[in-house]
């Protein structure tokens, strides 16, 4: 503790040399002892990883980075001060149910199932968030129902909570046979890992990690039960298959920390992943480790619990992932004419209006407003040089790769393909990202299947409409292919 204490006041004194602003007066107040709050400790350990990445936390898109980390955090594990108790205290109702010889409905034996509950959490392994969709069953006694969306809060609850899956789907059941105290629960998670840049393989599903869990109490437990085959095949009804697939290969399901995953309580699980996780490894600082840990500390939390330890080096590791580095000697490389270039026999070499194009093209950016990522594809057209010759796709990927990998916004991001990709056509460049922003699901916002589209229109392309309309009805015949 004394090591994170000293590693704080660093942070803090390192701050003051900066000279940053003073934080808004809008932030969520928090309980702590000493001088400084615990939001003040996380706001300067955020500060010490943006120094640790190379980045100047003045700038403009990072002055504020401090404050909505910090905030993101404290909303993103809210959980551990909120109690099911209060949750579901009043909220039971009476229902009439039917004669157990009869058969079961309603209040008594008559099974209730809230499907498609979109949550998100934070993995406890590597700190970055994670989304899950959850499905929640149980079986009502003693003639008692509860309020629908208690159901729904109570699994938030556990959700906003540093977590792994397995360990999520348990609490919430076992908090709801506790506090309902119904014939028995069962839960469902499907869950999805943010992917790693490197795993970024195809546009559909963008290198997530896909895992079921499953979690029963009481009449849904053991293999025979007929409410647990009830309860999946109205999950099924919605598509959603929980079958066990005893074939499944077990692979890790955080991929900065390979581990088995345990078995389901009493139920199968499945894990899909688009291809072997081998993350790079390496030396994390210790000041930004430090930094983490002092972050930990300020929600509330041990990072010597079994469960943190070596979690504060992990996320630092993904940080480092989008580490600054030098733009002009990284560019210049690109449009000094490094590219390879090859012929596309099937062209007429004499067309030189012909439009060449490089779709779905997959990247994975850190939002250096939040510093969660962003992830998703990206579409280059341009104007070939005349004689059919073009540039090879892995230098696209290279490009986007490069912008991609560090501290972003997506309309800077876009901006800044198109400008280097014009700058080797020098007739024009139109640049489409399509994303999903982590920060819309993780902070409060929770818009869960939203996505962010930008486009940059560049020379030839902003002059002649049909050559854009072009490209972009190119992009849409090819929407709902792979690549």
């Amino acid at each position: 503790m004394g090591a994170l204490e000293e590693a704080r006041l660093a942070a803090v004194e390192a701050v003051a040399a900066c000279g940053c602003e003073e934080e808004d007066e809008d932030l969520l107040e928090f309980v702590g002892g000493g001088g400084e709050g615990p939001g003040d400790a996380m706001e300067a350990a955020v500060r010490a990883l943006l120094v640790g990445l190379g980045e100047d936390d003045r700038r403009e898109g990072l002055r504020r980075t401090p404050k909505r980390v910090a905030k993101a955090f404290r909303d993103g594990t809210r959980g551990y001060k909120q109690k099911v108790k209060d949750i579901v205290q009043g909220a039971l109702f009476p229902e009439v149910g039917v004669d157990k010889r009869t058969g079961s409905a309603g209040g008594t034996g008559g099974q209730v199932v809230v499907r498609d509950i979109d949550l998100f959490s934070y993995c406890e392994s590597c700190l970055l968030p994670f989304s899950i969709q959850c499905h929640v069953g149980y079986v009502p006694s003693g003639g008692r129902v509860v309020g629908l969306s208690k159901l729904s809060r109570v699994a938030d609850v556990f959700a906003k909570r540093f977590q792994n899956p397995q360990r999520l789907a348990n609490e919430v059941c076992g908090a709801l046979h506790a506090s309902i105290q119904p014939a028995g629960v069962a839960v469902a998670l499907q869950c999805w890992h943010i992917p790693l840049p490197e795993n970024l393989k195809c546009k559909s599903s963008q290198g997530l990690i896909g895992t079921s869990h499953s979690s029963s109490s009481g009449v849904f437990e053991g293999e025979n039960s007929s409410f647990w085959n009830d309860f999946v095949a109205l999950l099924k009804l919605r598509g959603i298959d929980m079958e066990v697939d005893s074939h499944s290969a077990i692979l890790p399901w955080c991929p900065l920390r390979p581990q088995e995953v345990p078995l389901c309580n009493g139920h199968g699980k499945r894990m899909t992943t688009n291809g072997a996780i081998s993350p790079k490894s390496g030396p994390t600082p210790s000041n930004m480790v430090s930094a983490v840990s002092t972050m930990l500390l300020a929600l509330g939390e041990d990072p010597l619990r079994k469960e943190l330890l070596g979690s504060p080096q992990r996320y630092v590791q993904w940080l480092m992932r989008f580490r600054a580095c030098n733009l002009d000697v990284k560019l210049n490389g690109f449009t000094l004419n490094v590219a390879s270039v090859y012929e596309r026999p099937d062209e007429d070499a004499t067309d030189h209006r012909a439009i060449s194009s490089e779709l779905h093209l997959p990247f994975c950016a850190q939002c250096e407003h939040h510093l969660l990522p962003f992830y998703g594809v990206v579409h280059i057209g341009y104007y070939g040089s005349g004689d059919g010759e073009v540039i090879d796709r892995s230098h696209f990927q290279a490009l986007v790769h490069f912008y991609g990998c560090k501290l972003q916004v997506q309309e800077r991001m876009t901006r800044q393909i198109a400008e280097a990709v014009y700058s080797v056509s020098h007739r024009g460049a139109i640049v489409v990202v399509e994303a999903n922003h982590i920060c819309m699901i993780s902070r409060g916002i929770e818009k869960i299947r939203s996505s962010t589209a930008t486009i940059a229109v560049l020379g030839d392309f902003l002059t002649d409409s049909s050559a854009k309309a072009s490209f972009l009805q190119n992009l849409i015949d090819t929407a709902g292919q792979e690549v």
